[in-house]
C-alpha cells in the first residue's frame, strides 16, 4: 500500500514513520509513503497557503488552490488513492474502519491545519473525513500518523504474524484480556494458575471472560456491538461488573 500525505510541516513526520512496525513495513516492500510539502504548491512567491474566511471570524483557511495543485500532483503516484482529510468533523477513526482502508489500494492523506480547509477543497475531491477523537489538535499532522500506523499494522505481512493484529484490542468490539509474561510472581502478585496449566480450552475460556470484564468495566458501550452470548451475559451478572 502506498501513503501519501499533504503536509505543510514534513519534517513532523521523521521520527515516527523511521521506526518501529512502519519501518518495518516499509523496509519489506509492503507500504510506501510519500510526503509533499503543500507550499510547493502556492501561486505567490511567499508561498501563501492560507488566508481569512469570507464573512469574517476567527482565525484562517487553507486555501484552495494550493490544496488541489498538491492532491493532483500527489494523485500523480497512485490514481486510485482514497483521498482523506483529517478533521474534528470526521468519522472516527475505530478498528472496523481502520480495516476498511487496509483494504484500499492507497491512501492520500491531508493534514488539516488552521480553522480548516476552504469547503470547495470537501465537495471535490475528499472521499472521507476521518476524525481521531473528540479533541482538537494543532494540526492534522499527528493524525494522520495514527491513521497509517493503525492501517500498516493491519496489512498482511508487517507484523510478521497476522494473529497479533486479529487479537487486538476492539478487533471483536471488546477489549483484550490481561496479559502476563515471566517471572511467574512479581512484587507478590502471582500469575494467574489457569495460564500456567497448559490446557488450552480452558486460557481461552479464561481470556474471553477476562475480555468481558475489562470490556465492561471501561467501554460498556461496545458490548453493544459484540457478539456476546445469552450465557456469557449470564456471566457478567454473576460478576457484579455490569448490569446487562
Amino acid at each position: 500500500m502506498r501513503f501519501d500525505i499533504l503536509t505543510l510541516f514534513p519534517d513532523m513526520f521523521k521520527g515516527p514513520f523511521d521506526e518501529s512496525i512502519i519501518r518495518r513495513g516499509q523496509d519489506k516492500g509492503l507500504i510506501q509513503i510519500g510526503l509533499h510539502q503543500i507550499r510547493d504548491y502556492a501561486l505567490d512567491r511567499h508561498h501563501t497557503v492560507d488566508d481569512s474566511p469570507y464573512g469574517g471570524g476567527a482565525g484562517m483557511l487553507m486555501k484552495p488552490e494550493p490544496l488541489a495543485a498538491s492532491i493532483e500532483g500527489a494523485r500523480r503516484f497512485n490514481p486510485e488513492a482514497t483521498v482523506l482529510l483529517t478533521t474534528p468533523q470526521g468519522k472516527p477513526l475505530k478498528q472496523g474502519l481502520a480495516q476498511e482502508l487496509s483494504l484500499k489500494s492507497g491512501l492520500l492523506i491531508i493534514c488539516g491545519r488552521y480553522e480548516g480547509v476552504d469547503e470547495r477543497i470537501r465537495e471535490q475531491y475528499v472521499d472521507m473525513e476521518i476524525s481521531v477523537g473528540d479533541y482538537v489538535l494543532s494540526g492534522g499532522e499527528l493524525a494522520a500518523m495514527v491513521i497509517v500506523d493503525t492501517v500498516t499494522r493491519l496489512i498482511p505481512g508487517v507484523l510478521g504474524s497476522d494473529e497479533s493484529a486479529i487479537t487486538d484490542s476492539f478487533s471483536d468490539s471488546l477489549l483484550e484480556y490481561p496479559q502476563y509474561t515471566r517471572p511467574p510472581v512479581f512484587k507478590g502478585l502471582k500469575v494467574p494458575e489457569v495460564l500456567l496449566s497448559g490446557n488450552h480450552a480452558e486460557i481461552a475460556r479464561w481470556r474471553r471472560e477476562q475480555a468481558l470484564i475489562r470490556t465492561a468495566e471501561n467501554r460498556p458501550d461496545l458490548l453493544k456491538q459484540a457478539n456476546v452470548t445469552d450465557k456469557e451475559l449470564l456471566f457478567l451478572r454473576s460478576t457484579g461488573v455490569f448490569d446487562v
